[in-house]
């Protein structure tokens, strides 16, 4: 421990929020999109129709039983081939992109059974109650059942997007300078690794652990 030497970390400060705001940008658009998508897979889980419902049911088990770096690094490298052999034109979509998307559909899977679980929370009679007033289903969804549904879903939705903060990290094996590698890098620089990669695991303890302790308050609060 008495070799260790943290100085070298001030001066690499700006390049090491350069690379925390990578990891900000990829964890929100991945937790707004998984969500969104999310929320529709949980709609056609809980539909009346089979086929939708079977669909759903199959992406879900589908991408809950693959690890997210064979998500990132297919979307990265097969995206393009499949792309071309449908346009007949090389349209590359670059490494940020690929990942914002290998991000969304994965965590749609588990975001479609927080949805899930929080619709099927909702008392039966609100939707009957629903139903009687001539309100369509995505009328019924839209105005009663979802906003409370999410209500409840919060912790949840937060816990999930603190595990997807943590998979950021997978990013290097395609390139992407996140937090981790921004500090992996610096580290190699000025021969310091040790420090840098120290000083990575405590960011990343404390703002998982902040962030911990705000899903176990929103719990207490919204259990009532």
């Amino acid at each position: 421990m008495m070799e260790l030497d943290f100085s070298g970390i001030i001066p690499s400060l700006p390049g090491l929020w350069n690379g925390m705001v990578m990891t900000l940008q990829l964890m929100a658009l991945g937790v707004i999109g998984g969500i969104i998508l999310g929320t529709l897979l949980a709609l056609m889980r809980l539909s009346h129709s089979k086929l939708l419902s079977n669909i759903a049911g199959a992406y879900v088990n589908y991408f809950r039983s693959i690890p997210l770096l064979l998500v990132i690094t297919w979307f990265y490298l097969a995206v393009p081939f499949v792309l071309r052999w449908i346009t007949g034109e090389d349209t590359p979509i670059g490494a940020f992109a690929s990942c914002i998307v290998a991000f969304m559909m994965f965590e749609a899977a588990y975001f479609c059974e927080i949805v899930r679980a929080g619709v099927q929370s909702i008392p039966k009679g609100q939707m009957g109650a629903a139903q009687a007033l001539g309100m369509t289903y995505a009328q019924m969804m839209r105005l009663i059942i979802l906003p409370q549904a999410f209500r409840k879903m919060t912790p949840l939705l937060l816990q999930q997007s603190i595990i997807l903060f943590q998979d950021t990290s997978l990013v290097y094996a395609v390139g992407l300078v996140d937090f981790l590698n921004a500090s992996r890098a610096s580290g190699d620089i000025i021969g310091r690794s040790n420090e840098f990669l120290i000083f990575a695991g405590l960011v990343y303890f404390t703002i998982s652990f902040a962030a911990s302790l705000l899903v176990k308050r929103l719990q207490k609060r919204f259990a009532v």
